[in-house]
């Protein structure tokens, strides 16, 4: 088994070496074994993740057939990308001040709740530099919201990471940018400005805080609240560049009000529809309920069609109650309830519990809500 021991301690594994052997998992077992095998031997989750990449650089490389006179064909392809990058902060007084068992403890708790965190906005980790961790947004998979969810992600992030129980408090520094790279079959896999340019705005971060470019806030509308850095001039970036510092999400309501903030253009090519809500909201009126389902591919002008038929219903009285999907929340079946509830009750990110409580107390008094509707409230908000 001297072979596997030798592998293993040669990308920092050593840790393991002894429960490899034990399992009698040599070289050649090596390219069978799963994250479930991994984690059947007590692999922590940021090394079954290094584990498992390192296994998968052992594999023979296909040839790539080259045509008479033209470079290799590497499937590259251009793409827009939001990029990542976070650092711990101090780091190097940790290393000095730390056993090296417990400082390894320490990043791999980091590294663990990075990995998880920025999954679960649809972030790809693309590299383990040190104590920083670059995640891709828009690569492999893109998505409409990549900008967006990239710094939701990074604020949750810095929440994840303060609430680590580790023997000393972390915080983390998160820098974002987006740019045009050149993504394939490459090393690295994404190649261009916007990787470095990620790491810099890092460096300009203070500690829990995100940072973001001129070219990713164009993306983010009206979706959070943003404090202007001015321009700066980075390490290694030619021009000048416009930096922000993002607070905190904004209390709008609608997404695609929130992306279009400025004033809309006419409406085009929706009269019957138009005509069709107004019908119903006369039947509405009238004491005849009624019930629209408004339904179309992406893009269509569904959004838009909504907000030109309130501001025709303006000076009307009504109540509108609106509540959003949203694919980050599959697993949440109430998550458009608790979403508006939380808007109802006005809750800030930085609410302490106590707060929260006093204010879903103030918003429930105004209904008919008894005590124990009020503990179903408190329970489904995780209060």
């Amino acid at each position: 088994m001297s072979g596997i021991r030798e592998w293993l301690n040669s990308h920092g594994l050593s840790d393991y070496a002894d429960r490899f052997a034990q399992n009698r998992i040599d070289l050649s077992i090596l390219p069978d074994l799963t994250d479930d095998d991994l984690k059947e031997l007590g692999v922590l989750l940021g090394d079954r993740r290094r584990i498992l990449r390192l296994i998968a650089e052992l594999a023979p490389k296909p040839q790539v057939p080259v045509i008479s006179g033209s470079r290799p064909l590497e499937g590259a392809e251009r793409r827009q990308v939001t990029v990542m990058f976070a650092d711990l902060v101090g780091s190097t007084a940790l290393s000095a001040g730390m056993d090296p068992e417990d400082l390894r403890d320490v990043f791999a708790a980091y590294s663990n709740c990075a990995e998880e965190t920025v999954s679960r906005f649809g972030g790809n980790v693309g590299q383990y530099m040190g104590d920083g961790i670059l995640v891709y947004f828009g690569y492999p998979n893109a998505h409409e919201d990549d900008a967006a969810q990239a710094v939701r992600g990074g604020l949750e992030l810095i929440a994840a990471v303060t609430g680590l129980k580790t023997r000393v408090p972390q915080q983390v520094r998160v820098g974002i940018a987006t740019g045009v790279v050149v993504v394939g079959n490459q090393t690295p896999s994404i190649i261009g400005e916007t990787p470095n340019l990620a790491a810099r705005l890092q460096s300009l971060a203070k500690p829990n805080t995100v940072v973001i470019s001129e070219d990713t806030r164009r993306l983010l509308g009206q979706l959070f609240e943003l404090e202007d850095l001015g321009t700066r001039d980075l390490k290694g970036i030619a021009a000048s560049v416009q930096v922000w510092e993002v607070l905190r999400p904004t209390a709008s309501t609608s997404r695609f009000e929130a992306l279009h903030p400025s004033r809309m253009t006419t409406l085009v090519g929706r009269e019957d529809e138009y005509e069709l809500l107004l019908r119903r909201w006369l039947k509405a009126q009238q004491g005849q309920g009624q019930t629209v389902l408004l339904s179309g591919e992406a893009g269509v002008g569904k959004s838009r069609l909504t907000v030109a038929f309130s501001e025709r219903l303006k000076g009307e009285r009504y109540l509108r109650i609106r509540c959003f999907c949203s694919p980050q929340h599959t697993n949440s079946a109430l998550h458009p309830i608790i979403d508006h509830v939380e808007r109802s009750a006005a809750f800030a990110r930085d609410d302490p519990l106590e707060t929260k409580l006093d204010k879903l107390d103030t918003l429930l008094r105004q209904s008919w809500s008894s005590a124990e509707d009020s503990a179903l409230f408190v329970e489904m908000l995780s209060l």
